[in-house]
């Protein structure tokens, strides 16, 4: 289907999330699914992702991007502006819209193509695919670049465009080799060889062999084949380009401008920098918010003209021309009641009751009382009410003394001291298991010696329970509600002496507490200064003095706050109680505070509850600064061992690390102050961090994950299983390496490029082989084996099932699975399959392909499409419809 520039828009179907189209000939082209992620440079391309199966928390905008390629020319760059203006008034200016620059995309348009980007050179010639299958007669080398985010160039077909810090894939149509350079990291390794894997699944239909290059000594045979094609290497290796990825100290430089007309002239006037604030925004006008020079973005209000929101990326092109910012800056432009939420965070606070047409998001508070009885099933209400469980399990409390752990008596859990630091050990259930959480709690008046002794008995502990423990930070004031229902809503925080211990000043003879809260998940008690100024009408104060204790009731207080006050009287003192109510105090009240005085007697508003959803971003360091990168849309999946990762839910921020990343784990704690502290929002530095560890997560960080697979990392392969196992056979390899040694391919002309006979004897090669390749079994068919002398890559097996693609190194071969092929009939019926435990599989069905097993009239029935047409998907798009069907 394509559709021209005057006539009506293309169809949209509703089941898929993602829609691509090229403008070609200055019409839009639909691009086909196994192309996605595929961008020809000299074009411009429109994307629009509407998401389909996102759970209530994680509710994000619709985003409408258009690409422009690094060739494009003006007319195709026209055309995509044109259309994008069409598609967003036929889509009632829902989506946010975005202008993405080749090379310089956003973070939410590369997380729609994993396992990464490929830009192809030129262009689309007429009538060609966008992805040619089973091409064999193929020669092109691609830089692959990227941490979480991966994206593939295609350079010149020499050493000349080699580093080693980057990797590179030598495509030779039946072989694949990727040459990882000698200052990569495992991960960097990992993810291209995601993107290699990918590559041999979409365009070879899984039948060619990926080669490794780790060492180039001992990958003999691969390196013949690089310099027969590529020559000898003459010299060193260049260095790799410096990262330029922008660190979160540039990006808080946040600025609101106003924009209008005034007469024939635009206006751009300056009206605050950060912390912003929403009610800036007013319904009748456009802004335009710079982030440093990173992005830009606009906003159009509600009732601003038609003529202004159709302008609104010209003069955003103008602000950053005016500016002198890069041609390729990111631009960004949100409506008025849909904006993405990245945009909502630059904002102090963010409420939808301002935004009436803005879907809901995640709330600040929970204002209902927790229904705690569903928390061990509904891990996504422990995430949203900070719970892991009730509180009921068992509780171990220390203080930290002259830097040591001292044990507190369990009668006196919950009774700190202000200059002091705690560390409160909870042990509770879960799906059958024990788990932990570990509390540090540091009083704002403790000294830098306390808070290090702290953090080191912190990793003792740690190290006792063998990693186990979930260890989150706690400051005075900010503690969430589990901390809370811990210690049964009973939490007193003295300024002095608790009275149970000979730490600290000796107790003074007057003592005013502030107690706030309504339950046991939300109630704790302040020691605030003894004088008249310090009450407020909407709380209950306990004044202590030598003879008595008087609990006074603001007139603003409600039952319940009076119900648990009367709960924490016995705590903090045993001496003869008198209630007083607001307005009726004795004349000894006033003495004992020092005489009457004004003091806050408005009702307190209600909490102020934000809109924001939950953002995950991987974290890395540059130059001892803060980098993060967003994974849009996320899941479990885009959780790798080799990472460190940071959740932030608004009202806590989780680190999570992977198993190989543990050696991080105080620099991610710092990172996580270092992400509040640079906050454009102006967020609060007492916001509780939580560092969690790889195959330790608690419910409250995977609740807020669409589905969580606790036996996960127990099925995963490492970077170094997939490329040292030693489970496939070397024939691709082996046949152009007899090829290269025929034709004494190592004797170079001067230039240092492989001769034509060279060249001609490895074509030859590739072309003799596409016929027995094609003949090969194809994905997801039975098991077999060639007779033939020239095996092909695709007959490698592996224990009860086998799979279609095989990955060499120089001393051995490993096996990446793209679709699985088994002993056992795929006729068993979908009962014995569907929400199986891997234990009660039928014998001989591997546990990480069950949908395979499936008759293809069960399969069809039940996935919507044939099961060919289910392995030509990406991996990741796999797993997320077998995690939704049962099939995972």
């Amino acid at each position: 289907m394509q559709m021209d520039i005057n006539k009506g828009l293309p169809a949209i179907q509703s089941h898929k999330d993602l829609h691509v189209w090229i403008i070609e000939n200055l019409k839009m082209v639909p691009v086909p699914e196994r192309a996605y992620g595929n961008f020809f440079e000299e074009h411009c391309y429109i994307v629009l992702h509407v998401p389909q199966s996102l759970k209530a928390t994680q509710r994000v905008s619709n985003d409408l991007h258009y690409w422009v390629g690094k060739q494009a020319g003006a007319d195709a760059q026209g055309a995509a502006e044109t259309f994008v203006q069409h598609l967003q008034e036929a889509l009632h200016d829902a989506p946010v819209q975005h202008r993405e620059a080749q090379e310089h995309e956003s973070d939410c348009f590369r997380s729609y193509f994993r396992p990464g980007i490929i830009y192809r050179k030129g262009g689309l010639a007429c009538g060609l695919k966008h992805v040619e299958t089973d091409m064999y007669n193929i020669q092109r080398l691609l830089h692959i670049q990227g941490r979480k985010h991966v994206s593939a160039t295609e350079v010149e077909l020499s050493w000349n465009s080699f580093n080693e810090g980057d990797i590179f894939l030598l495509d030779l149509g039946k072989v694949m080799i990727q040459w990882n350079g000698p200052k990569t990291s495992i991960a960097e390794k990992a993810r291209g060889l995601a993107l290699t894997c990918s590559l041999q699944d979409r365009e070879r239909g899984g039948r060619a062999q990926i080669g490794v290059v780790d060492d180039e000594v001992e990958a003999t045979d691969l390196m013949q084949i690089m310099e027969a094609v590529l020559g000898c290497r003459v010299g060193n290796l260049h260095t790799a380009m410096p990262d330029k990825s922008i660190n979160q100290l540039q990006k808080a430089n946040v600025r609101l401008y106003h924009v209008y007309e005034k007469g024939k002239d635009l206006v751009v006037q300056e009206l605050a920098t950060s912390p912003l604030t929403q009610d800036l925004l007013q319904e009748e006008d456009c802004y335009i918010l710079d982030q440093g020079g990173f992005k830009i973005y606009v906003w159009q209000g509600r009732t601003s003209s038609l003529q202004e929101k159709k302008a609104a990326f010209t003069r955003a092109l103008g602000f950053i021309q005016a500016k002198g910012y890069p041609a390729h800056t990111n631009v960004e432009v949100v409506n008025d009641g849909a904006e993405s939420a990245a945009f909502k965070q630059l904002f102090r606070t963010w409420s939808n009751e301002q935004r009436r047409n803005n879907p809901g998001g995640m709330g600040k508070g929970i204002q209902v009382k927790p229904d705690v009885g569903k928390l061990r099933s509904q891990p996504e209400l422990a995430a949203q009410l900070r719970m892991v469980d009730d509180g009921s399990g068992k509780v171990e409390m220390w203080c930290i003394q002259d830097s040591c752990r001292q044990p507190m008596d369990p009668k006196h859990h919950g009774q700190l001291c202000a200059d002091s630091c705690y560390l409160v050990l909870y042990a509770y259930q879960n799906m059958g298991r024990v788990q932990y959480m570990l509390y540090l709690w540091q009083g704002p008046q403790a000294s830098a010696h306390e808070i290090k002794a702290l953090n080191c008995n912190a990793e003792e502990l740690d190290l006792m329970y063998h990693g186990a423990l979930v260890q989150e930070h706690v400051t005075m004031g900010s503690e969430p509600p589990h901390f809370l229902a811990i210690l049964k809503g009973q939490l007193v925080v003295f300024q002095g002496d608790t009275g149970h211990n000979e730490k600290g000043q000796p107790a003074s003879t007057t003592r005013l507490f502030q107690v706030q809260g309504t339950d046991s998940y939300n109630t704790r008690t302040m020691e605030v200064p003894a004088r008249a100024s310090a009450l407020n009408s909407s709380d209950i104060f306990l004044l202590v003095t030598p003879d008595i204790c008087y609990l006074w009731f603001g007139k603003g207080c409600s039952g319940d706050q009076r119900e648990m006050a009367r709960m924490v009287v016995t705590v903090i003192s045993r001496k003869n109680e008198e209630t007083v109510l607001e307005g009726q105090e004795p004349p000894h009240f006033w003495e004992a505070l020092g005489g009457r005085a004004p003091y806050p007697s408005n009702k307190r508003l209600p909490e102020d509850v934000s809109s924001f959803q939950p953002r995950l971003f991987e974290c890395s360091s540059q130059t001892g600064h803060l980098v993060l990168m967003e994974v849009m849309f996320f899941s479990q999946e885009d959780l790798d061992k080799y990472d460190i990762m940071l959740l932030d839910t608004w009202q806590e921020i989780f680190l999570w690390l992977g198993q190989a990343a543990s050696e991080w784990k105080k620099e991610a704690v710092a990172w996580g102050r270092e992400y509040l502290k640079t906050h454009p929002a102006g967020r609060s530095p007492a916001t509780p961090i939580v560092l969690v560890k790889q195959g330790h997560e608690p419910p409250t960080f995977t609740g807020w994950f669409l589905s969580w697979d606790p036996y996960k990392w127990t099925n995963n392969q490492s970077y170094e299983e997939v490329v040292e196992g030693s489970l496939g056979a070397t024939s691709a390899v082996s046949e152009i390496t007899a090829e290269v040694k025929n034709f004494q391919l190592s004797r170079w002309p001067s230039h240092g490029r492989a001769s034509p006979l060279a060249l001609q004897a490895l074509k030859g090669s590739q072309d003799s082989s596409k016929s027995e390749l094609e003949l090969g079994p194809k994905a997801g068919s039975s098991n077999s084996s060639s007779t033939s002398t020239r095996t092909t890559a695709s007959t490698s097996t592996r224990t009860s099932a086998s799979s279609s693609t095989s990955t060499t190194t120089s001393s051995s071969t490993s096996t990446y699975h793209s679709s699985p092929r088994s002993m056992v009939s795929g006729n068993l019926p979908r009962e014995q399959l569907m929400h199986q435990a891997a234990e009660d599989l039928p014998d001989g069905v591997d546990p990480a392909h069950k949908e395979f097993y499936l008759s293809d009239s069960d399969f069809q029935d039940i996935f919507g499409k044939s099961k060919e047409e289910f392995y030509s998907m990406a991996k990741w798009k796999q797993q997320q419809e077998k995690k939704q069907l049962g099939f995972f």
